[in-house]
């Protein structure tokens, strides 16, 4: 069954018990995908279906306007498009404003989820809080559930080489360049979407022609300046090898203009105007400034050949 998107609480509706969790899920990581398995299982025992209550815009946006310094792992469609793969049933959106930050975490619970969802259980992290000022916690969120009829189940935090799975934790190591750490947490290749525009043509003089991405950067994390191994997936929808560099071609460019360009390697197709997914999975090393054109044209070659070898 395809994934059903709910614009608010209030458009909600459910014949059947709902398995209920609550969150941003950004990125929809290891620890996500956990609750999710648990939400599931918890459906499938009462013959009830799975949802998702989120917010957009995230919190941190609304409550601090001028200096969030908030990057996100996933744009809106990016997270309902994981959250589809996951097997979830309902996912709802919740248009997170001042008036919302303010409720008590009783007000919050009663209006938001409690009198229209009408959950059977709720399933959360062992560090969820809720409410104004974030007030609300797992022991709070029990005793509401005996007041307005649903059990409610903590989670223990999940670890992946010993460290605690977190948004946060893989925003930073995205900051660094660290994809495989990243890749670990999430559970698959960190993404990148973008639409192919005209470029200056000139990696195609070097041999190595390449597609320039313009990104809807916006809150979308992107990956520290450097070369990278990644998978590009074509608009045919092949997934297929690739180089791409994220900074300021100090080479062959004077301008600190930051751009993406990526060199798919074995692939001549003409895809401008089309929009590329790129999956990140290694990097490879930092930007640098070559001293001739031939220089560079060496490094790329060595990157090309490194590409062959982790992408095999």
């Amino acid at each position: 069954m395809p994934l059903e998107v709910y614009k608010s609480t209030n458009e909600f509706f459910s014949e059947v018990p709902i398995v209920l969790t609550i969150g941003t899920f950004d990125g929809v990581h290891a620890g996500h995908r956990a609750v999710i398995d648990i939400l599931s299982q918890k459906a499938k025992e009462i013959g009830g279906k799975t949802a998702l209550l989120t917010f957009h815009p995230h919190p941190r946006v609304i409550l601090h306007p001028d200096n969030h310094g908030l990057k996100l792992l996933n744009t809106l469609e990016e997270r309902m498009a994981l959250l589809e793969d996951t097997g979830l049933d309902f996912l709802i959106i919740e248009e997170f404003n001042l008036e919302l930050s303010r409720l008590t975490p009783l007000e919050y619970v009663k209006n938001l989820f409690a009198e229209g969802i009408k959950p059977s259980m709720v399933v959360i992290g062992d560090d969820h809080r809720f409410g104004r000022n974030r007030e609300g916690d797992f022991s709070a969120l029990k005793e509401m559930g005996k007041v307005f009829s649903f059990e409610v189940i903590a989670l223990d935090a999940e670890y992946v080489n010993d460290i605690r799975v977190s948004s946060t934790k893989i925003r930073q190591a995205i900051e660094k360049g660290n994809m495989q750490s990243a890749s670990e947490f999430l559970t698959e290749n960190f993404p990148l979407v973008g639409r192919v525009v005209n470029g200056k043509k000139l990696g195609r003089d070097l041999g190595f022609p390449t597609a320039n991405i313009e990104v809807d950067k916006g809150l979308k994390i992107i990956p520290k300046n450097g070369v990278y191994a990644v998978w590009a997936i074509t608009p045919d929808g092949n997934k297929r090898k690739a180089m791409l560099n994220i900074g300021e071609r100090p080479t062959v460019s004077d301008n600190n203009n930051i751009s993406i360009e990526v060199n798919i390697l074995d692939f001549s197709e003409d895809i401008y105007g089309e929009h590329l997914e790129i999956r990140f999975v290694k990097r490879l090393r930092d930007e640098k400034r070559f001293a001739n054109v031939e220089e560079l044209k060496a490094a790329l070659i060595d990157d090309e050949n490194a590409v062959h070898k982790i992408l095999n």
